[in-house]
């Protein structure tokens, strides 16, 4: 999370976060290791362990490049690959706990744009004006929910 400005185009940022996977999911991908020797080495001890190596490699860079961006700008609200110009941004309300599961759950309009992540229980609800659009709100998982909505409505 970082407050800063980017000077390459002038956009000031207000909020940024990258929702990583926990480290635990991170250790738990090495069992793609024992996976790939199991179904490999009757073929080769070497093709096994080359491809062991290469498939937690590939399985440890599809984490990192996938783990979403929630940002806040001068110009716009983005989460993962959806842009909300800020001017379209209603009112925005921070969920932590029990709240949040709600929020998820019971309370989710079918028509909401959600991007969760299980290993991020908190969640922000931003609310989209648009009468054109029939999304009525944006749910989004973030790590801190109420530095986000103090970002959205600076």
């Amino acid at each position: 999370m970082t407050w800063h400005e980017s000077w390459s185009n002038g956009v000031v940022t207000l909020y940024r976060e990258r929702l990583w996977a926990p480290p635990s999911l991170y250790l738990a991908t090495a069992l793609v290791i024992p996976a790939s020797l199991l179904v490999f080495l009757p073929i080769s001890i070497v093709t096994g362990i080359i491809v062991a190596v290469l498939m937690e490699v590939a399985v440890l860079v599809l984490l990192w490049v996938l783990a979403p961006v929630v940002e806040v700008t001068d110009t716009e609200f983005r989460a993962g690959r959806a842009h909300l110009p800020r001017g379209l941004v209603g009112r925005a309300a921070a969920f932590t706990g029990a709240e949040a599961t709600t929020q998820r759950g019971p309370k989710l309009d079918a028509r909401a744009w959600t991007l969760f992540r299980g290993y991020v229980r908190n969640v922000v609800r931003v609310e989209v004006r648009d009468d054109a659009d029939p999304t009525p709100y944006w749910l989004v998982s973030v790590r801190d929910p109420d530095k986000v909505v103090q970002a959205l409505q600076s």
